[in-house]
Formats: C-alpha cells, sequence, structure tokens
C-alpha cells in the first residue's frame, strides 16, 4: 500500500501514517509532499493509495487546506487517527535567535514562546519536520517539533531544551485517511459529508441541521468554508456520530439532499477512530 503525507519525514503527519502502513509496514511505502492539495489529488489520481491529511487540532481548530482540498476533490474518508501532539524546542546550543516550525506548532506554544523566548524571531514554514531540517544546518535557529526527532538527526546536532511546551496538556490533532471514492464505506461509527447550498435565506442552516436532530444523530462537528464563489457563500463540512449503515442516516442526508437542488451534498463515507499514541 503506497501511502502518501505531509513530510519531510519526522512530522507528526508522518508519525500518524505509519498507523496505516502497521507496525511491521515499510516505511518506504510512505512518500512525502508539502501540500494537503497534493496529497488528495495524488489519491485521486491514483497515485497513492491512501492519504493521510491532518484536519483538526484541540487548540488551533480545523485545518482549512484540508477542508478545501475534501470540498474540491471527490475521495473517501476510511479512517480517522487522532494523535496526542508533544512539542518540544530543539536546538544546537541555548544561543538562538530565531524559532523556525510549522505554524500550527507555533501557535500551540504561543504562550510558552512569549514567556521563555519574547525576543526570538518566530518563522513558519511547511512543516515541524521542515524546521528541524532548518535548526540542524543553523545554529541560530531552533525548531519546535517532537522530541524524538532530536534523536533521530543522524548527527545528533540537536538538543532538547525544553519538552512539553504546548499550551495544554490535552494538545491533540485528528487526521483523516482519505482513499479513492469507489472505496467509500457504509461501516463506522462516524460519517462526514460536505454540502453547499447555493442559497441564503433566514433559517437555511437551521433547515440544514434539523434532519440529523429530528433522528437522534449527535453532530460532532459543523464548519463553514468560504464556496469562492461569492463573497458571503459557504460550504458545510458536517460530521456526525452514526454510520450510513443506519437507516436514520440516509433519510437524514436524503432530505439535507431535498433542501439543497441548486448545490450538492457530497458523502465522503462512514469510519472509525483509533487513537494513535507516539
Amino acid at each position: 500500500m503506497k501511502v502518501i503525507t505531509l513530510g519531510p519525514a519526522g512530522t507528526y503527519s508522518h508519525r500518524a501514517a505509519r498507523a496505516v502502513v502497521g507496525e511491521d509496514g515499510d516505511d518506504e511505502a510512505i512518500s512525502f509532499t508539502e501540500s494537503v492539495t497534493d496529497i488528495v489529488a495524488s489519491v485521486v489520481e491514483g497515485e497513492a493509495d491512501r492519504g493521510v491529511v491532518p484536519i483538526e487540532n484541540s487548540i488551533e481548530g480545523s485545518v482549512t487546506e484540508s477542508l478545501d482540498a475534501l470540498t474540491d476533490s471527490d475521495v473517501a474518508v476510511v479512517l480517522e487517527l487522532v494523535t496526542p501532539i508533544r512539542h518540544a524546542l530543539l536546538a544546537q546550543s541555548s544561543s538562538f535567535s530565531r524559532v523556525v516550525s510549522h505554524a500550527q506548532a507555533l501557535a500551540q506554544c504561543r504562550s510558552y514562546l512569549e514567556a521563555n523566548h519574547p525576543d526570538v524571531t518566530q518563522e513558519a514554514v511547511a512543516s515541524t519536520a521542515r524546521g528541524v531540517q532548518i535548526a540542524r544546518d543553523d545554529p541560530t535557529a531552533a525548531a519546535i517539533a517532537h522530541p524524538d526527532t532530536a534523536s533521530d538527526t543522524p548527527d545528533g546536532a540537536l538538543r532538547v531544551l525544553a519538552e512539553d511546551i504546548q499550551d495544554r496538556t490535552s494538545n491533540a490533532t485528528r487526521f483523516v485517511v482519505v482513499a479513492p471514492v469507489s472505496e467509500r464505506q457504509e461501516a463506522g461509527g462516524k460519517t462526514s459529508i460536505v454540502v453547499y447550498p447555493n442559497t441564503n435565506y433566514p433559517g437555511l442552516l437551521l433547515e440544514l441541521l434539523e434532519p440529523f436532530a429530528e433522528r437522534d444523530i449527535n453532530l460532532s462537528r459543523i464548519e463553514s468554508r468560504p464556496s469562492g464563489e461569492r463573497l458571503g457563500d459557504y460550504v458545510f463540512h458536517v460530521d456526525v456520530a452514526a454510520g450510513l449503515y443506519e437507516d436514520r442516516t440516509q433519510e437524514a442526508i436524503e432530505v439535507v439532499e431535498s433542501l439543497v437542488g441548486g448545490g450538492w451534498v457530497r458523502t465522503l463515507g462512514s469510519y472509525d477512530t483509533r487513537h494513535v499514541l507516539y
């Protein structure tokens, strides 16, 4: 199985992808890109069997690039991975003038950085692993990444200056595993859909949500994103705690489809949740 995720090697996405190939899986089966859009496109085009993308962080919220990629492409979601995020400050020495990491990692450690390193420059890069690469080559740079990343560096150039520097100990990230649309599943404890009403009037959102409430289906998440068609026009991402194998779920979605005659509803599929520790 070919799996693609955010790289380079050593990212949190990489660690999540290892759960897809399995403990005995070949790490060489995992390839990398620096764009969520490219991950989804690789699955659509058949270049990869699975894509692993971050969808939501417990501190910083939704990953908008992932939501937009799922809006623009016809794929299936077949698994959800939830993993705790442990951030550490890594550098060659305690003398550094900038901290380089993914924007989400910087935001998740905002309080620590303000309290302990208020004068350093913060620089966002494509991934935590890219920040580690920069810190390995530049003694003036520090990185924020998983503490094990320091020992993973072949030359041992980086030291762990501080561990568990995230603002909240409950910091966790949800990843979804995307597959070709032909592999969409009906079995699972959760279901994701994307709804584009292509209209707007008072009470529209209530009408879209009522079919689930009337059937005692819990909405675990709803998120709006600009459609890109016009200002004030939105796409809704909805996660529900029910599977497509249940009649009530199918009935609720059918009602929603009838309400968006000028728009569309994309059902991404049902899936279960796996908790991954590392």
